[in-house]
Order: structure tokens, then C-alpha cells, then sequence
């Protein structure tokens, strides 16, 4: 990853409902959450949840897949264990011990 990608990532999720947003996906697990859902969770309007869920997208943070009449978003988790990976690659001089495990979503899944 480079910091202009890094830059792009970290921007779409500077601001309070989009980090909310993102924060409730990966909550959620890979199958994610509706649109509506979303909403009525956070108490976002429609409208503004719209825009905020388009910032995410673009950014590559999100994934969306439509099931019938119904938009599901899910957290994009490799775009945020290289985000996380980028931002500690030098952390204690590059040593393991003080890195985050970067599988703890996918993990925590499967068990």
C-alpha cells in the first residue's frame, strides 16, 4: 500500500457517521447488514446514509451486493488488515511482538 492510497482510506472514514458506518459492518461480519438496517441502527436518514455508504464505497472500505430489492454492504476486511498492516509495518522496528493480528476477523469467524 502507498500513502496515497492510505490518505484515500483513512479520509472516508474522517468523519463521525462514516466511521459509525464502518465501525456497525465490521461488527457485522462478512455477510453484512441492508441499507434500511443501517439506518435504523445508527439513526441515519436515508438520504445521508446514501452519501456516506457511496464515500465508504469508493474508497474500497465497503463491498455491496443486491439481494432482491435490498442493497447489503459488508465491511471490506483485506482493504482494512492492509490499512492496519501499512500503518504498523514499522512498529517496534518492524518486530511481530507489537503488531495487531491482523486475522482476528477472519478467526473469529471460522471459530
Amino acid at each position: 500500500m502507498d500513502n496515497r492510497l492510505a490518505v484515500t482510506l483513512l479520509s472516508s472514514i474522517a468523519q463521525e457517521a462514516r466511521l459509525d458506518v464502518f465501525r456497525l459492518l465490521v461488527q457485522a461480519g462478512r455477510q453484512g447488514l441492508a441499507a434500511g438496517a443501517i439506518a435504523t441502527k445508527l439513526g441515519i436518514p436515508g438520504s445521508t446514509l446514501s452519501f456516506h455508504l457511496k464515500a465508504l464505497s469508493h474508497a474500497g472500505l465497503l463491498t455491496a451486493r443486491q439481494e432482491s430489492r435490498f442493497i447489503y454492504y459488508a465491511a471490506n476486511y483485506e482493504a482494512m488488515n492492509r490499512l492496519l498492516a501499512f500503518l504498523t509495518e514499522n512498529c517496534c522496528t518492524g518486530e511481530q511482538a507489537c503488531r495487531p493480528d491482523l486475522d482476528c476477523y477472519t478467526k473469529s469467524e471460522e471459530g
